[in-house]
């Protein structure tokens, strides 16, 4: 096995131009993982379902052989990696439970994020109000927009700052929950950062540090933050 800190990434689903459906790794972040001297590991949907084209609310439970796959792929990694995406399913679900039962540190971005604040419940989720923030930049480019960070937080302790820029893709916001603190809101009041407290690192946020990796500074601290805790395992 090569000596370097093994990333799990969960695989997120799209259509082909022709309709068929492609399970995939983005490319940033496979690029920014390795760049911080990560080997990604793509971690495959346990169910013989098809991931594109079933509705998140008609997936069956997991069964008991595909929480043992779920597992098998956990022994094999440091640390695991949510990426954004469109739907959250039972895999999706179980993988986090079983970090969270096991302490493998977790990152997660977007959705990841968002599934984190419900991973327990049904998807719920906040579809975004009037606002004069831009939470879905039109451009890649640049940022949009504020986020203030707790100070008394990990997350705080990572980045160093109490207000940084963050870019911002999402149409939905992660409502308040029992099980994650809130660490990091938006100018306009929506969360922006959760944290367990409880385990070594297990940090979802809003935002995409990994496709500013090579030129941010705070975008930087976060990735290699995580890739140095899952040294660590």
């Amino acid at each position: 096995m090569i000596n370097v800190v093994r990333i799990g990434v969960p695989l997120k689903y799209g259509h082909l131009s022709d309709g068929r459906c492609n399970l995939y790794v983005a490319e940033r972040v496979r690029r920014t993982l390795q760049k911080a001297g990560a080997f990604v590991i793509p971690i495959v949907p346990a169910q013989d379902v098809d991931y594109c084209d079933t509705k998140y609310d008609q997936f069956n439970e997991l069964t008991d052989e595909e929480k043992n796959i779920i597992d098998e792929y956990l022994d094999m990694v440091d640390g695991i990696f949510f990426s954004g995406g469109y739907k959250i399913t039972p895999y999706d679900r179980y993988l986090l439970e079983r970090c969270i039962e096991r302490d493998i540190p977790t990152l997660g971005i977007c959705l990841g994020m968002q599934m984190m604040s419900c991973y327990k419940e049904d998807y719920l989720t906040l579809e975004k109000n009037n606002t004069s923030i831009e939470h879905h930049q039109e451009s890649d480019e640049g940022f949009t927009h504020m986020v203030k960070i707790d100070m008394n937080s990990k997350l705080y302790k990572i980045i160093g700052k109490e207000e940084i820029l963050v870019n911002s893709f999402h149409r939905y916001h992660a409502l308040e929950n029992d099980i994650y603190d809130t660490v990091a809101i938006s100018e306009d009041g929506y969360i922006e950062g959760i944290e367990l407290k409880n385990n070594k690192f297990n940090i979802g946020i809003q935002w995409h540090p990994e496709t500013r990796y090579d030129f941010d500074e705070d975008s930087k601290k976060i990735i290699d933050y995580f890739i140095n805790i899952c040294k660590e395992k």
